[in-house]
């Protein structure tokens, strides 16, 4: 065995060892903000618009990195703005997140998150166009169910929380994943700094809001707002269901919290922000949850749910307003901190 390692060793004596440079990988791109969308209807730029299109256009989002996901992620080198579409559901949201939050080929250390989706709303809270902005992400898939048609006489609904013994007890565990709340102090400097917005308002929107009498909120132009929202995967419709997603919401949140608006896919987001956050890839204090108003959760007096639900599902009668709603309440808060990026980068609003 000596004589194996004997001439080498004697080469670089007499000789002298070469040693070749060690590969280096690219040094990671620094991201300021990642812009958080969830689908898009067809191209990224050119026709209808989904919730990336405006993001991608008005942000010039033009650098493309191929993700081996549901959509490319697009990025603007400049404004260190990066976009990405992860997918409808909770499944597809936490995957991507958790994809782009290993990519080694971004510093996502100091980034910002702003997740700038539609949703339902509560008419009873606010009108189709409007924006809310998240302090609490609730879960509606985590529990148990047993149909309306088996439940006990004596229990408002079949859904109750697991490891409880009926709904809405007050001996529940803690969150295992049911519930989040975002930093409140970053929730309310976003709202602060665009409540004052003035989105638009179209003659659809006004016969759209006509109908529901009886609800103040749901009949005033568009408006920026401070509000919760609970996501499920299943696409539920409603007064019924309204009534428990307020319920659930302020079951989940000690009282706490305010069910506004219906989305899908912000507890799979944050839950893998959650998961990554110790290993100091991401920050989860600087994550922030924008959803805008596309249609209603339930139906206006004299139309039934299943009636409503149809029509909605033809064409929301808020699209437009509400991706356009996002742009406008989101980017005016990525153009703060990528204008202030010296003040930011460090310390979070």
């Amino acid at each position: 065995m000596l004589r194996r390692w004997v001439f080498p060793v004697l080469l670089c004596v007499f000789s002298g060892c070469v040693t070749a440079p060690a590969a280096t990988s690219p040094k990671p791109v620094e991201v300021k903000v990642v812009v958080v969308t969830m689908f898009e209807i067809g191209a990224d730029s050119g026709d209808a618009a989904g919730e990336f299109q405006l993001w991608h256009e008005r942000q010039k989002l033009d650098v493309r990195y191929p993700f081996a996901h549901h959509h490319d992620l697009y990025f603007n080198p400049t404004t260190g703005v990066l976009g990405m579409v992860t997918g409808e559901g909770n499944v597809n949201s936490a995957s991507a997140v958790m994809e782009l939050g290993m990519d080694p080929r971004f510093d996502l250390s100091h980034a910002y998150w702003l997740v700038a989706g539609i949703a339902g709303v509560d008419p009873e809270r606010a009108s189709i166009g409007s924006a809310a902005w998240a302090e609490y992400l609730v879960d509606g898939d985590l529990a148990h169910e047993i149909d309306a048609r088996e439940i006990p006489a004596d229990w408002p609904t079949g859904y109750f929380a697991r490891n409880t013994r009926r709904p809405y007890d007050p001996n529940k565990p803690q969150p295992t994943g049911e519930m989040f709340k975002l930093n409140p102090e970053l929730t309310e400097w976003a709202y602060q700094l665009t409540r004052g917005i003035k989105l638009g308002d179209s003659k659809e929107l006004q016969e759209a809001r006509s109908h529901f009498t009886g609800y103040p909120n749901a009949q005033k132009p568009p408006f920026v707002l401070k509000g919760d929202t609970l996501s499920a995967s299943t696409f539920w419709h409603g007064k019924i269901l309204n009534e428990w997603a307020n319920r659930w919401v302020q079951y989940w949140t000690d009282g706490k919290g305010q069910f506004v608006t219906s989305a899908m896919e912000d507890t799979g987001t944050f839950q893998s922000l959650t998961y990554l956050h110790p290993t100091g890839k991401v920050n989860k204090d600087r994550v922030m949850v924008l959803r805008t108003a596309s249609n209603y959760t339930m139906p206006p007096p004299g139309m039934s749910a299943a009636e409503h639900l149809l029509k909605e599902n033809t064409g929301y009668a808020g699209l437009n307003a509400s991706v356009e709603a996002a742009y406008r309440v989101g980017s005016t808060v990525v153009d703060e901190i990528v204008g202030r990026w010296s003040q930011y980068r460090d310390h979070t609003p």
